[in-house]
């Protein structure tokens, strides 16, 4: 069982890795093409059809890019097709959720204290409401306010909103933004999958035929990639907020997500302004940073003391399995010297002010739920306590190392 763990992380740590290259890519190219869109110029003598150009210099070369809002007149012998970026992103994306939160749903995923409710019960919530976003969202996109897309927009955020107060009303606060993260980013991809690609081929088979093809799906896609580009900044923040409680460990984390949606507004605003050379809206600037001191305000608020929370809840049949382990008193004794300097509801070292990624090792409960991440991080590794800690005194011996490894592998042992 012990080695599961250990191959268990590292297929996390994989999985994570694919998660971040295959982002890496999709967003580039999202950020390029909608740069590239609104940086087109329009001249004279331009082929038929044709919108606009633009010439660029990379790599030591010269490009020279025409776009066709509907299609050429006829079809190039060569299309590359930009799609699995984020159908890539999605999977691996998916996939941690399920590593992650999925797999340690009574760690991770499940708040006792909002929502009594058991694994299965949770992972369905989980994996049902990511469907949610996209059906409405469909919806609004294909009536009358398709039209309209400020007012579409307004909805979308207030949709957002809806979803995040109701994450956080059942999920832990981690959780809570990592879902609504992966709500939206469920948006996106679905805007490529069911709509963006379909459009495309509808013009591709149109041109193979002869036919001229329809500009009104050129228009559909064009709207909902311009959602995606707004929406991309705060789906990047809501997954990096796992490791930063001040952003998910506050009663207020919904309305910091709600805020982190409107920055990525203005942020994308400054930058798409440049890009179409329409000027340099620096009140974005300051409306950014507004926000950002708003949600520094907010994380100063906790929610309520996660300790007492513990001492409440009984041990699950996992953690009496540690609990009662014959090494265990000892084990308590280790975690709590080396490792409640920070990892305290009210941290002791210096320039910490809340415990890192919310993990508090000051109860029986909360050493024995976070077993495994002990045995891997301060028992199997030599990641905790940080090297700096010793300069404090703070350290582990190698007898101590090795009793968190007993501890763990005996008990899965029984």
């Amino acid at each position: 069982m012990y080695d599961y763990a250990v191959a268990w992380e590292w297929m996390a740590f994989a999985v994570r890795w694919l998660h971040l290259i295959t982002a890496i890519a999709w967003i580039g190219s999202s950020f390029y093409f909608i740069a590239l869109d609104l940086g087109l110029t329009q001249r004279p003598g331009l082929p038929e059809g044709a919108y606009g150009e633009e010439w660029q210099v990379h790599g030591g070369g010269f490009y020279h890019i025409q776009k066709y809002l509907v299609a050429p007149a006829e079809m190039p012998e060569h299309l590359t097709w930009f799609k699995w970026e984020s159908y890539a992103t999605w999977l691996s994306g998916a996939a941690m959720l399920a590593i992650v939160y999925w797999a340690g749903s009574e760690l991770f995923l499940i708040d006792p204290t909002k929502a009594d409710l058991l694994p299965w019960q949770a992972i369905l919530i989980s994996a049902a409401s990511l469907t949610i976003g996209w059906i409405v969202y469909d919806l609004l996109c294909k009536s009358g306010l398709g039209e309209r897309p400020t007012l579409l927009m307004l909805l979308l955020f207030v949709l957002l909103v809806i979803m995040g107060w109701g994450y956080n009303e059942i999920f832990t606060g981690r959780a809570m933004m990592l879902h609504l993260g992966a709500f939206t980013a469920t948006i996106m991809t679905a805007n490529v999958f069911f709509i963006i690609m379909p459009n495309q081929r509808i013009v591709v088979a149109d041109l193979k035929a002869g036919r001229k093809p329809d500009p009104k799906y050129g228009k559909i896609a064009k709207l909902r990639s311009t959602h995606n580009n707004y929406l991309t900044l705060p789906v990047i923040f809501l997954m990096l907020s796992n490791h930063y409680p001040l952003a998910f460990g506050t009663e207020y984390n919904w309305v910091i997500a709600a805020l982190v949606f409107l920055m990525g507004v203005t942020i994308r605003h400054w930058f798409n302004t440049r890009h179409a050379r329409k000027g340099s809206p620096y009140w974005t600037w300051a409306a950014t940073a507004a926000l950002f001191l708003a949600i520094v305000w907010l994380s100063t608020f906790p929610g309520e003391a996660q300790m007492e929370a513990d001492e409440e809840a009984a041990l699950t049949p996992t953690e009496q399995l540690f609990a009662a382990n014959t090494h265990f008193e000892e084990v308590r004794d280790i975690v709590m010297g080396r490792c409640s300097m920070c990892h305290a509801a009210e941290p002791g070292w210096e320039g910490i002010i809340v415990a890192p990624r919310g993990v508090k090792f000051e109860t029986d409960k909360q050493i024995t739920s976070r077993a495994r991440q002990i045995y891997l991080q301060a028992g199997r590794s030599h990641a905790m306590p940080p090297p700096g800690a010793a300069t404090m005194g703070v350290e582990l011996a190698p007898e101590e190392r090795r009793m968190l490894v007993e501890w763990y592998e005996s008990s899965l042992r029984g």
